[in-house]
């Protein structure tokens, strides 16, 4: 029966591929005429048999390599198609046919030397398991009748464990086991190394298995494959060979030096920078002497200002000495009460107001009435409130409950207003915190806080325009004061905006060492809004070396106290970095004083409420 449907099939189709071509067109010399080509399926087997050394070996192994895998598994690859048409006529005829041609001698030897991977080849969507044709001889069986294991050629399965450690994390399955232990039981799972195994796709249906080819073989057997661990690069502590070549002392873009001059010119950087380190060293045990004597006569004036300033605070501005003893500082006993003498109570608060606050604000907590952002932004600055004493810490710091207690009562007393928190305030409540109660410190900060300057930055939209007045202010005072500085910053549209409100609003407690700040709030509490300004002036004097940066960039780092070179010196020099962001830049509490005790010659309080005038008139 299947002969019949083959010589229908080869019939059918026959009809549409047999033809007889007479060469006697255009190209025709003539000479041809009695010699017809046929060109037919037939035709051409003829031919091949006989001439028979037309076909190689290696089609040779390949036909009967496609005649066992079309009888198997039909196989619908390139190797199986006919000439004809039809896809397994033509390997069926060659299984029915006779034995294969004899091979010479000649040819038996080149057929040995054949790789056995080229018989594998396969294009079918199906994984092949062949087998040679000398175990087929052996067992004596037709091709259909094979029984033997098959070898799987697919790719490797890869599995990963993450309980195992991470050298036998990835394990990658190799296919049948020998001995066909693997054909009837799970795949033999294998350890590879991690670097490897993430290019290995897994064993899946819908991925088709690549041939194997004589430069990338698959393996015919599993073998275990070698486990390597990836390699760290290790570098030395010391200068690289480029370094110890490298020119220290000139630019890659000029011509180098001789070496001898360079070596010279190297240990000249190297002795002024021994004596810069040297005279730095002095100046800062000088200004610790400064610091020490001045605490020390503050503490000898104790009786000055329990007798003379403690009874009434005014007569500072009538005396001048007594005003040259406030600025020296206020001894620490004495600065509660001096605080808030100072600041006074322009509001009128009592002294239950703060206990009022508190209540409300704990009432709207418990409802869940209290704003969630608000209160996260609480949260969050007191996590940045003076980080290095840790008295505010969330979890251990002894004072955090009455800050954020304190800040949330400070909140519900704005909401009546219509206003809210901003970022900044824990810093001058935890400053408060520090040196009286909390009924005593809130009363002052929210008097302190209704200042006029602090009420516009701390105010809602509207005080916009007076924001925009102070900031007119200000570059007005760095124009007369710092000429060089102004057209700097004009060069590089860097307005006031950019820096002053990061400095004004915490009161300068994120960018200046805490001792620093602790005296100039003393004085800041005295002299008004002014002294906020000049303070200001005073920090832009002492980093003028360091703000003619060609980079905008560079200059905005710097001014927040980001400047990465300055980092590396101070960590270079061992240098103790306390919370302040301006300590990388050697900015304690005797350099500012001492700029600002400078700046007498030429500041005016006149010059103040002449410009305060003209930019608010309504003040």
């Amino acid at each position: 029966m299947a002969d019949n449907e083959h010589e229908v099939v080869e019939r059918q189709v026959g009809k549409g591929f047999e033809a007889r071509f007479d060469l006697d067109d255009a190209f025709s010399d003539g000479e041809d005429a009695d010699y017809n080509l046929e060109f037919s399926s037939a035709a051409i087997r003829k031919h091949l048999a006989e001439n028979p050394t037309w076909i190689g070996n290696d089609d040779r192994e390949d036909d009967e390599q496609t005649e066992y895998s079309s009888a198997r598994d039909h196989d619908t690859s390139i190797s199986t198609f006919c000439l004809d048409g039809s896809s397994n006529s033509y390997s069926e005829s060659r299984s029915s046919s006779s034995s294969p041609l004899p091979l010479t001698a000649e040819e038996q030897l080149d057929e040995q030397e054949v790789p056995r991977d080229f018989s594998d080849i396969t294009l079918s969507e199906e994984p092949r398991h062949s087998t040679s044709r000398e175990d087929i001889q052996e067992q004596d069986v037709p091709p259909l009748r094979d029984t033997s294991p098959p070898r799987d050629t697919s790719y490797p399965a890869v599995h990963i464990d993450v309980s195992r450690s991470p050298p036998s994390r990835v394990m990658m399955s190799t296919g049948a086991e020998s001995n066909g232990k693997d054909y009837q039981e799970d795949e033999a799972v294998h350890p590879v190394s991690n670097t490897s195994s993430s290019y290995l796709p897994a064993s899946n249906h819908d991925i088709p298995p690549l041939p194997p080819s004589p430069s990338s073989p698959l393996p015919r057997s599993p073998t275990t494959p070698t486990v390597t661990s990836p390699r760290r690069q290790t570098y030395s502590a010391g200068p690289s060979a480029f370094q110890k070549v490298m020119s220290q002392t000139r630019p890659h873009f000029l011509p180098p030096k001789n070496r001898q001059e360079d070596q010279k010119h190297m240990a000249d950087w190297h002795a002024m920078m021994k004596q810069s380190r040297v005279a730095e060293e002095k100046r800062r045990k000088a200004l610790q002497e400064r610091r020490l004597a001045r605490e020390l006569k503050i503490e000898q004036s104790m009786h000055k200002w329990e007798k003379e300033i403690l009874p009434d605070w005014r007569a500072v501005h009538k005396n001048p000495n007594l005003r040259r003893l406030w600025w020296n500082g206020i001894p620490t006993k004495l600065r509660a009460s001096m605080w808030q003498q100072a600041v006074g109570n322009a509001l009128a608060l009592g002294k239950d107001n703060y206990r009022n606050c508190l209540s409300r604000a704990t009432r709207a907590l418990s409802s869940g009435s209290f704003p969630a952002e608000t209160l996260q932004a609480v949260e969050q600055d007191i996590v940045s409130t003076l980080p290095n004493l840790h008295i505010f810490h969330p979890e251990a710091g002894p004072l955090y409950q009455d800050l954020r207690d304190m800040l949330c009562a400070w909140v519900v007393s704005r909401a009546d207003e219509g206003l809210g928190y901003v970022h900044g305030t824990a810093k001058i409540a935890g400053m408060i915190l520090l040196n009286m109660k909390p009924q005593q410190g809130f009363i002052m900060m929210r008097n302190l806080l209704e200042r006029h300057c602090m009420r516009s930055l701390y105010g809602s939209v509207a005080a916009k325009d007076d924001v925009e007045a102070y900031y007119r202010i200000f570059d007005t005072l760095l124009a007369d004061c710092m000429p060089k500085i102004y057209f700097n910053f004009k060069q590089h549209q860097i307005s006031p905006s950019a820096y002053l409100p990061d400095w004004l609003i915490p009161l300068f407690l994120d960018h200046l060492p805490f001792e620093a700040c602790a005296r100039l709030w003393d004085v800041l509490l005295l002299e008004g809004d002014s002294f906020l300004f000049r303070v200001a002036l005073a920090v832009l004097a002492i980093l003028e070396p360091r703000l003619f940066f060609p980079d905008r960039q560079e200059l905005l780092d710097l001014l927040r106290g980001e400047n990465k070179a300055a980092l590396e010196v101070a960590k270079r020099e061992g240098r103790l970095l306390d919370d302040a962001k301006y300590d990388i830049y050697g900015l304690d509490e005797e350099t500012l004083w001492e700029r600002i005790d400078s700046m007498k010659d030429w500041w005016k309080e006149s010059t103040w409420k002449r410009l305060t005038q003209r930019e608010l008139p309504d003040l």
